[in-house]
């Protein structure tokens, strides 16, 4: 699997934190030429990208830009399409997630993970999807949740933007699906990660054994699982999966 995407363009969003981070150690081992595209703004930048790269035999090049401007997205990623001749693979994978009462939210705030969790994915597709169009082939990977399935309190806004997405991939599905790019949905269960950590903080524990009491398989899910299922979806292996949302969340 790993070598047949070797010499692929790939564009990651959210690569920084601690699911990109996975993806981007697996497509550079697997070849591919990275663009990882996060906020600019971030102070750890060469510290996270070295031990990516150390991965070889791929390339990771960042692009900095804040999601939350669709419009700007839009254009610089259409103007990095037409410098590099296109992209093949879109992994929508960046997202916000706060865990609040929705009364809490502000229409602002929730507008704003509605931007970077789904509205960043429309204007990247509608950037990259004319060259992969033209080249009549093309994966793009969206990512919903299992919050989905309506058993977590507290992130409203998030969940509704994992909805926009789902929607988003099955319809892109069946509108790019006639020049042959696919469109698919990676849905990760409870990860491991430094938003669990954050949103969670000392109620870590108590979390984590009631994800275990709802999974099926009794170990918590790791971002290598998850970059496991993207390289699946991103590969000609699954050259004829389309409009599918695949579960990743240990049976829950």
């Amino acid at each position: 699997m790993t070598q047949e995407l070797a010499g692929r363009t790939v564009l990651l969003t959210g690569g920084l934190g601690s699911l990109g981070r996975a993806q981007a150690r697996a497509f550079v081992a697997a070849g591919a030429h990275l663009l990882l595209l996060d906020r600019p703004d971030h102070d750890r930048i060469e510290e996270i990208l070295a031990p990516i790269r150390a991965q070889g035999p791929g390339d990771i090049r960042y692009v900095g830009q804040d999601l939350r401007d669709l419009e700007g997205t839009r254009q610089i990623v259409a103007a990095l399409v037409r410098e590099i001749g296109g992209v093949e693979i879109l992994v929508n994978n960046a997202a916000m997630i706060i865990n609040r009462p929705f009364e809490s939210f502000s229409i602002a705030e929730y507008e704003e993970q509605m931007r970077v969790n789904a509205g960043a994915a429309f204007a990247l597709t509608q950037a990259v999807a004319p060259a992969m169009k033209a080249r009549k082939s093309g994966s793009i990977i969206n990512f919903c949740s299992v919050t989905l399935s309506g058993e977590w309190q507290g992130y409203v806004p998030y969940v509704a933007s994992k909805g926009a997405m789902l929607g988003l991939t099955r319809s892109l599905a069946r509108e790019l699906g006639s020049y042959g790019v696919r469109v698919n949905a990676i849905s990760p269960g409870a990860v491991v990660s430094e938003a669990e950590t954050r949103v969670f903080g000392d109620r870590a524990a108590d979390y984590a054994d009631w994800v275990l009491k709802r999974q099926c398989l009794p170990r918590r899910i790791q971002p290598e699982d998850i970059a496991s299922a993207v390289l699946f979806l991103a590969g000609d292996g699954a050259r004829m999966i389309s409009g599918h949302v695949l579960e990743v969340s240990g049976g829950w």
